[in-house]
């Protein structure tokens, strides 16, 4: 079916071996979770009673107090800063960006002020805070946080990514610890952790993606303090109004966060399926290893490393290249300008790894 809508729509067919990424359409869920997209789509709902009763169920699978479905982790930072300097006041809700806001600063560790398709400080903006940096690039401290709270202080944020710098930077427990013992409320962008349960025993609002390790449709999960999470619904008729989600992509994601809940860990069987990489270490200049996710994740992934000067091309032309192609291979390229990038087995789907390894040889060369 995949394959046949492509070729309607003159699309290319795309191996996805970057990861859990949103230029690629994130993940592909399974058909038990389009199945209950197509049930809950094909019929009618009291949209608020499916928003209340839905944010229940999770929050119940996961152990908050309350919950509630957005449309992506990105607008789920907006929202929960929008909540958190409205207090849920309606009509500052309604007139955000309007109405002046006294108490609207955002501490986040610079380390944390990341790219991750969106900067975070435009969710952090748009959401009607502003951003308050501390710490440095390479080092994140308590105190960095400590000493920035004041009377303006609406909430600290931290971002849980590999996108973030993770040398020497606080854990989120750390941070946690420092939230409650100034009183302020700790946003946590959890938005591709698979630990789901972790993050909302340690912050006051957590984000997740649904789309990413729950493999659920595009969509986004804010859960923790009711208070909080009543406050946030007040923007689904502010600023989330724009960011609404479908009653198929709600059904969608309980059915895969019911499966992800059950999920089996995969991740020595994919470790296994990298070594199927290995024989690409023999080609001039190549050299290939299993690595774990920088984040600390369960997550394994290959590792190209290129030398220029003895393979035809350098590790960022070799991506370039296998995008480029006929069959469009999207490699996880963070550290191309250091020579090598990853291949990411999760989202590997059929013969994608036999296509990978026949592109790299062919590319390099070698067969």
């Amino acid at each position: 079916m995949g394959n046949t809508l492509q070729a309607k729509y003159g699309l290319k067919r795309v191996i996805n071996a970057s990861g859990r990424m949103s230029i690629l359409g994130v993940s592909a869920p399974t058909d038990t979770v389009m199945e209950a997209m197509k049930q809950g789509g094909q019929s009618y709902v009291e949209i608020a009673d499916l928003t209340n009763k839905a944010g229940d169920y999770i929050a119940g699978l996961i152990g908050s107090e309350a919950a509630v479905i957005v449309n992506s982790a990105s607008s789920g930072i907006a929202l929960s800063v929008a909540a958190i300097v409205t207090q849920g006041n309606r009509r500052l809700s309604e007139r955000l960006h309007q109405e002046p806001i006294a108490r609207n600063e955002i501490i986040i560790l610079k380390g944390h002020n990341v790219q991750y398709g969106a900067p975070v400080e435009t969710m952090v903006y748009l959401g009607g805070g502003r951003l308050i940096e501390v710490g440095y690039a390479n080092e994140g401290k308590v105190d960095h946080i400590r000493d920035a709270v004041n009377e303006r202080t609406a909430a600290i944020l931290y971002v849980k990514s590999h996108h973030a710098v993770q040398k020497n930077m606080i854990s989120v427990e750390e941070a946690w610890a420092i939230a409650k013992e100034q009183g302020v409320p700790l946003i946590v962008d959890a938005a591709a952790e698979e630990d789901v349960k972790k993050y909302v025993t340690c912050s006051d609002l957590a984000i997740y993606s649904g789309s990413k390790a729950i493999e659920g449709p595009t969509s986004g999960i804010v859960a923790g303090k009711r208070q909080y999470i009543e406050w946030l619904k007040v923007q689904l008729h502010g600023i989330g109004r724009s960011m609404k989600v479908g009653k198929e992509t709600s059904f969608g994601l309980l059915q895969a966060l019911d499966e992800y809940m059950n999920k089996v860990d995969k991740s020595e069987q994919e470790r296994t399926a990298l070594e199927a990489l290995l024989p690409l270490g023999e080609l001039p200049g190549v050299k290939v290893s299993i690595v774990q996710d920088e984040a600390g994740r369960a997550i394994f992934r290959g590792r190209i490393h290129i030398d220029p000067g003895a393979a035809p091309m350098n590790a960022k032309q070799l991506a370039e290249a296998l995008q480029q192609g006929d069959i469009a291979v999207y490699t996880r390229d963070y550290g191309v300008r250091q020579g090598f990038f990853d291949i990411d087995p999760r989202p590997l789907l059929g013969d994608d790894m036999d296509v990978i390894v026949a592109q790299i040889q062919h590319l390099l060369g070698g067969k």
